[in-house]
């Protein structure tokens, strides 16, 4: 089923996408062109929980959908990261001020597998405290809202919360908390 690269040709090129279109052969000898592919680097993002077991979340502006979006923290993997958990930790005390001692690895998502070429890491932190003031970017306006598991769990209900990553690796963290399981059970009985 995989296809073969034939050639590639960039049509954009800047430090956070590169957009390309690649002349591809498909196994039953198929010529595919143009395909369009957009590089983005590598990101991660946390459902991050404090000492007292609040969700840590982050409210900002989305040019691109023109709305103001509740989501969990994360951002990009820098060349000078460690890794992806060194990411996320770095992430979410640069936009949070939070630091946390426990790092839980959930798994990896695609935004869109058909034209992205990037993965977003996701995390459960744990015993986040806060330790300093939030260092954002120039273009970054960022609200640190902090929520109970509980309200968490109703904001998705009402779907406050329309990153589709972001749901999915709240997903993931409720599931490794535990806290779907009377969901489950109730669901079962009915």
């Amino acid at each position: 089923m995989k296809w073969q690269l034939l050639s590639s040709e960039y049509l954009f090129t800047d430090s956070w996408l590169r957009a390309r279109r690649d002349r591809c052969l498909r196994p039953d000898g198929q010529e595919v062109y143009p395909y369009y592919v957009m590089e983005y680097p590598t990101w991660v993002t946390a459902v991050a929980l404090t000492e007292d077991n609040q969700v840590v979340l982050v409210k900002q502006y989305r040019h691109a959908l023109g709305e103001v979006c509740i989501e969990t923290p994360g951002g990009c993997v820098d060349a000078t990261d460690t890794d992806n958990a060194e990411a996320v930790k770095r992430e979410l005390l640069e936009e949070t001020g939070y630091a946390f001692n426990e790092v839980h690895y959930l798994g990896r998502t695609s935004p869109n597998p058909s034209t992205n070429n990037n993965l977003m890491h996701l995390y459960l932190l744990r015993g986040g405290k806060k330790v300093q003031e939030q260092e954002l970017d120039q273009n970054e306006d960022i609200e640190v809202v902090l929520v109970s598991l509980d309200e968490l769990k109703n904001m998705l209900e009402r779907n406050e919360i329309i990153q589709a990553m972001h749901v999915t690796c709240i997903f993931y963290a409720l599931q490794k908390l535990e806290k779907l399981q009377g969901q489950y059970q109730q669901e079962s009985i009915h």
